[in-house]
């Protein structure tokens, strides 16, 4: 095969559209060696994928079948709104080992980064854009315009770092109904997305950054009523690595035939599911606060 397999699929909620992307990968994709694979692991499974999430927020939301459980979504989502902004390193450290990057650190400070000088930690760069309210702004204005985008790839940075961000874009347009509801329309893309490893909590994280941070800003100084519309998530290499495949069977493929897309899901109004992420929010903060007090910047 000289081809990688461009696949697309379309759900109504988070939990359907993932569900089929992975099955998607799992029936169509190709093997594929990576850097990351260790001796014995087998072939990866790889992919060009495009899924169209119809309603981002619809129930039933949360998929079961991925690594991590309902504290890490809640997690990810204050990741992706910028609370763990500060554990990046300095980058004219050698021996600091924290990230090179957050999310959210590219989107609200683009083009800028951490180094010491003089024993301190300070923020260096030629420029330091917020993407963010520059987006938020654009959107106000004109919601009908076609630049209120995002990106996160630093060429400078990014072409010899062991880790580059996998999120490349994120672009907005907003679509009014005859109620006059303006509806956030979002195309978000990856250069390189984990499917079973990462890709729910990504899409799971940046529905929920596009509900609280984007559409709540541009309904506060708009005056009107933002809600999400679709979201179509392109990866430009959508994988399953080698080691994961055998879980992914016992956890999701092999269990198709013998039970419900119900029993494979959970609902966010569910009170047991809700209270669970709602409550988790405490002691994530109460163990960033730890690690910040034992780990010193």
């Amino acid at each position: 095969m000289r081809n990688i397999p461009v696949l697309h699929v379309e759900g109504d909620s988070l939990a359907q559209a993932y569900e089929r992307a992975l099955l998607a990968l799992y029936r169509n994709g190709i093997p594929f060696r990576t850097q990351y694979d260790k001796p014995g692991d087998p072939p990866s499974l790889d992919s060009t994928m495009n899924i169209t999430v119809l309603d981002p927020l619809a129930d039933p939301m949360i998929h079961k079948a991925f690594p991590g459980g309902i504290e890490d979504l809640r997690e990810y989502v204050l990741e992706v709104q910028g609370i763990k902004d500060h554990w990046v390193k300095n980058m004219n450290e050698p021996a600091d080992t924290r990230w090179e990057y957050t999310y959210h650190g590219r989107l609200a400070a683009y083009g800028s980064w951490r180094e010491s000088r003089e024993g301190r930690s300070v923020t260096a760069g030629p420029f330091q854009v917020d993407q963010i309210q520059a987006v938020i702004a654009k959107l106000v204005k004109e919601p009908y315009t076609r630049q209120a985008q995002m990106i996160t790839w630093m060429p400078n940075i990014d072409l010899t770092c062991y880790d580059p961000p996998c999120l490349q874009s994120i672009w907005y347009r907003l679509v009014e109904d005859e109620q006059g509801v303006a509806w956030l329309n979002c195309n978000i893309r990856f250069r390189s997305n984990d499917a079973w490893g990462a890709n729910f909590m990504n899409m799971f994280g940046f529905t929920l950054f596009n509900r609280d941070v984007i559409a709540a800003e541009v309904a506060l100084k708009s005056g009107k009523t933002v809600k999400l519309g679709r979201m179509n998530w392109q990866a430009d290499s959508f994988h399953i690595y080698g080691k994961d495949i055998a879980p992914a069977r016992q956890r999701m493929f092999d269990r198709l035939d013998t039970t419900t897309f119900e029993d494979r899901v959970y609902r966010m109004d569910d009170p047991m599911i809700s209270e669970i992420y709602d409550e988790s929010e405490a002691a994530i903060r109460a163990k960033i606060a730890e690690f910040d007090r034992t780990h010193p910047q």
